[in-house]
């Protein structure tokens, strides 16, 4: 998997290329501390996913992010930053990131985020998700999605959604199969109205289904 930092810490973006690069699975093609840059080099060297910080300067993460999905939503982009404002999460979210991790998490952690948006799972960290839940439980306002048209099924497969789960996983956990999996979340961005399972995972929580 080529990979590329965006990190405009110096040692934060050393580590990150000495830790992803020492896994046999990753490539590090290329690192940048700002976000236009990464807009830049994300079209220059096509890299499968990216490493994002949220507060760079000049662009922001969040701007950046939206730039990159727009003309190259191929990439997959994990969010690894010190931000946890809960209108920060969601606006990275709504950009087209497919995983938030917090800084200070294991190496571990930031695989496993990397190997669920390969998937095409959304992953949160767990502090993250536990943010999100606190801070936007209220109902979501008139017209806007929810989450009252799905089936039990439905919800029972949004819920692991929100938890990071590939449909593969997803399908072992409620012993279905992978295409039936599939159906469902078809059924769910349909009644939501969403195009990609971040943004079901984002009304799920914004609903106080977790």
């Amino acid at each position: 998997m080529k990979i590329l930092i965006v990190e405009d810490d110096p040692l934060m973006q050393l580590g990150l290329e000495q830790a992803l690069g020492a896994h046999e699975r990753f490539e590090i093609i290329g690192r940048v501390d700002n976000g236009y840059g990464a807009v830049q080099q994300a079209a220059a060297l096509n890299p499968d996913l990216i490493v994002m910080d949220i507060g760079l300067p000049g662009l922001d993460g969040i701007e950046a992010t939206k730039q990159i999905k727009r003309t190259s939503p191929q990439i997959h982009i994990v969010v690894l930053t010190s931000h946890t404002l809960p209108n920060e999460i969601i606006a990275a979210l709504s950009s087209g990131a497919d995983a938030y991790c917090v800084k200070g998490a294991t190496l571990e952690r930031l695989i496993l985020a990397i190997a669920a948006a390969q998937d095409g799972a959304t992953y949160l960290d767990p502090q993250i998700a536990r943010i999100v839940v606190e801070n936007l439980k209220p109902p979501v306002p008139e017209g806007q999605a929810d989450v009252s048209s799905l089936s039990e099924r439905e919800i029972d497969v949004l819920k692991l959604i929100v938890e990071g789960k590939s449909n593969q996983e997803i399908a072992q956990t409620l012993y279905l199969s992978t295409n039936t999996i599939k159906t469902h979340v078809r059924g769910i961005m349909n009644k939501l109205s969403v195009d990609d399972r971040v943004q079901a995972a984002v009304i799920a929580l914004r609903s106080g289904l977790v």
